[in-house]
């Protein structure tokens, strides 16, 4: 399915659908026309589709009619309800594609006619400012176009990373999904540290955040594996080497993955 030939509906216009909604329109990928939103919060909708050019449509089931592609945009729990009202006039022809968390493609393909086509994607909230990073992995039935099309319109927003078993979206949710609280909890934890060293808390605040924005996109445009990065920082005998050393004897890095294993673990457990 080609781009000039999609209708998008987008199903749930909270943070993540309305972040999606406006970055598809502002790369142009699909002129405002072809785009209709609908949510239950009605006036939530109403305002992003006057906001963007969109249609607002008075109900899910009304959004749906003659998309070609719908997105799934809602929170997990609402799922259930929203496919009973939509699942009979998704058509045949109808690619599906989801963000709620721990729902798996074979949930939405038993609800549509055979054959469905459906992509699961896992968005992270930096994609809300245009810096996220998406997983992406195709359903039973799902084409490598209908992966390619989910991979176009998530990279308005986001890096996309494509696995090649739906399984493997447990480690994209531990990785990048939970990963902005990981680094939002190392940054709570170094302005506590500059605050006990005598800063100010907003002194504080501004240099772990800067840091952190810093470092990111250092990480990002230099192209150098992040170990490459922290030895050059790490000077022997420095600062930075004693610190570093103090991280190792706590064991923060095997600490670290293991929260990684145990968010993928919860990931699996959710979704089962």
């Amino acid at each position: 399915m080609a781009l000039e030939d999609v209708t998008l509906a987008v199903l749930g216009v909270g943070n993540m659908g309305a972040a999606l909604c406006r970055g598809v329109l502002k790369a142009g990928l699909i002129p405002a026309d072809r785009l209709v939103v609908a949510d239950k919060a009605a006036d939530r909708a109403a305002q992003l589709a006057a906001d963007e050019g969109a249609r607002a449509a008075a109900s899910n089931r009304e959004a749906v009619a003659h998309a070609s592609v719908v997105i799934i945009a809602v929170k997990p729990q609402d799922v259930h309800a929203l496919m009973a009202e939509v699942g009979g006039g998704l058509g045949p022809d109808t690619l599906l594609i989801s963000i709620a968390a721990g729902v798996a493609t074979a949930y939405f393909e038993s609800l549509m006619p055979a054959g469905a086509r459906v992509v699961r994607a896992m968005p992270n909230t930096p994609a809300l400012v245009g810096l996220g990073a998406v997983g992406l992995a195709a359903g039973a039935h799902a084409s490598a176009d209908d992966v390619e099309l989910a991979r176009t319109l998530f990279a308005s927003m986001a890096e996309v990373v494509v696995v090649d078993d739906e399984g493997l979206i447990d480690a994209v949710t531990a990785v990048s999904g939970s990963g902005p609280a990981y680094i939002f909890y190392l940054v709570e934890a170094m302005v506590a540290a500059g605050v006990a060293e005598g800063l100010s808390e907003s002194d504080a605040l501004v240099l772990a955040r800067r840091t952190a924005l810093g470092a990111g996109a250092l990480l990002e445009r230099s192209g150098e594996p992040p170990a490459v990065l922290r030895q050059r920082v790490t000077s022997p005998g420095g600062t930075t080497q004693a610190a570093i050393e103090r991280l190792d004897q706590a064991h923060v890095r095997d600490l670290l993955i293991a929260a990684v294993r145990r968010a993928a673990e919860r990931s699996r457990e959710l979704g089962r």
